[in-house]
């Protein structure tokens, strides 16, 4: 047994040297300089959006664009210019020796494969968030990046924002006393009819169906999936994860944890009649082992705001910060029930300018940095694998209707144990993690 053991170990070290070695003798060494070369992966709505933004770094230079539907493929060439390369199939950018890293903004299906991909054929990688759309997913990518020394930012572009950062450092210096709780919300009245109802179809002649596919199952093509509104549907996406994961991430951050130990979630399709296959309505409570909750709702039949302001609201003994996307505001507590009523701490407001606050260009400014350096980048893989945990397993307390009790060090559900069968699922052939 101690043999076996042995050899296995030795063959996985083997395996993980040499995958080390491939990575590093394909990648190309930059100039001081010479520009990075970049390969777009999904052009669509927010794959625009990332282009735009690594186009204002004189640093940056576009060498491929790739996607499923090829009207996204010639609205992005004409964006960068008609000499750029452009693609159906990812593989083929992820093969090219010249390219120096890859921007990943295909459904959430696709990231994994295409991450690991990448960081195999020495590759650095920008993908977006959600991470992963399971949580297996999320760590066989953690472990890519490390085996291979790639550089993977996760496109949970807060953590660039200066005003996130002077919060962190008074929350983390405890100037509003202990948060216990800390909540957010996706807000959207989407009753009555919300992405509609369609009848299977062929699909349209510019779009690779089977590719757009890829591991999920076979089935026929509808108007209300692709190319967008997969956001609806649980075998691409979920509103819990697109939108969750950026605040559950900003509050690990702010807070300064690692994982919840307990995650209770409860909802449904309650009103709004469409074909979705995730809630209209939900609410998910994470329970931390230090004491404290956090609270994420996606409310799509109701619109108006829950929060006093902004967009995430930490409270404190203390204090309780309110964060808007250019300023925070921390509103002083005052004693409660057999308490001194004075207010504890003064108020305190911040405010950053339009010019330092377009996040997603900063956040791309700090993945070519780190390109260039070889540093951890802000929003790295093993803080976007943590924070899209979080939002998965969520979706997997509605699932089995149960709340969850989550070891984050081996990343196994404790309670209820059927629910690990929601951590991964079956790829359909010929697609492999890894």
């Amino acid at each position: 047994m101690i043999d076996r053991l042995s050899r296995r170990a030795f063959a996985k070290s083997a395996a993980g040297a040499t995958a080390a070695l491939t990575a590093l003798q394909a990648t190309r060494v930059l100039g001081a300089n010479e520009r990075i070369r970049l390969g777009f992966l999904g052009v669509g709505n927010r794959g625009m959006q990332l282009l735009d933004a690594f186009l204002q770094h004189n640093d940056a230079e576009v060498a491929a664009v790739c996607d499923v539907f090829r009207p996204y493929l010639e609205r992005a060439k004409q964006r960068v210019g008609e000499q750029v390369a452009s693609y159906v199939d990812f593989r083929k950018v992820i093969e090219r020796k010249d390219i120096d890293a890859v921007v990943i903004s295909t459904p959430d299906h696709w990231h994994a494969i295409q991450t690991i991909d990448a960081c195999n054929a020495g590759k650095d990688v920008y993908v977006e968030k959600p991470l992963s759309i399971t949580i297996r997913e999320g760590r066989a990518m953690v472990e890519a990046a490390r085996r291979n020394r790639r550089v993977v930012q996760v496109g949970t572009h807060r953590r660039s924002s200066a005003l996130y950062g002077q919060l962190a450092e008074l929350i983390g210096a405890g100037k509003i006393g202990k948060v216990t709780v800390s909540r957010a919300y996706r807000l959207s009245n989407m009753a009555p009819t919300g992405i509609g109802k369609q009848q299977p179809k062929d699909p349209p002649p510019e779009l690779d169906w089977d590719l757009w596919l890829g591991p999920r199952p076979e089935r026929p093509y509808q108007d209300n999936i692709a190319p967008y509104k997969f956001r609806w549907w649980d075998l691409y996406s979920s509103q819990m994860a697109n939108w969750g994961v950026h605040y559950l991430d900003a509050i690990r951050w702010l807070t300064g944890e690692l994982a919840p130990a307990s995650i209770c979630a409860m909802g449904g399709r309650f009103c709004v009649d469409d074909d979705r296959t995730i809630p209209d309505t939900m609410e998910a409570v994470f329970e931390f082992a230090s004491g404290r909750l956090a609270i994420f709702g996606q409310y799509e039949a109701n619109g108006n705001p829950v929060l006093i302001q902004g967009e995430l609201e930490l409270r404190g003994t203390l204090g309780t910060a309110y964060i808007s996307p250019r300023s925070f505001k921390i509103v002083p507590e005052r004693g409660g029930q057999f308490q001194d009523p004075k207010p504890r701490m003064e108020p305190i407001e911040s405010t950053v300018g339009k010019g330092e606050n377009d996040l997603t260009v900063l956040h791309a400014r700090n993945f070519l940095d780190c390109v260039r350096s070889r540093q951890t980048p802000k929003a790295d893989v093993e803080e976007g694998h943590r924070s899209t945990t979080m939002s998965l397993l969520a979706n997997i307390s509605l699932a089995v209707r149960a709340r969850i009790e989550w070891d984050p060090k081996t990343e196994t559900i404790i309670s209820p144990k059927e629910a690990n069968q929601l951590l991964h699922y079956e790829y359909r052939k010929p697609w492999k993690l890894g």
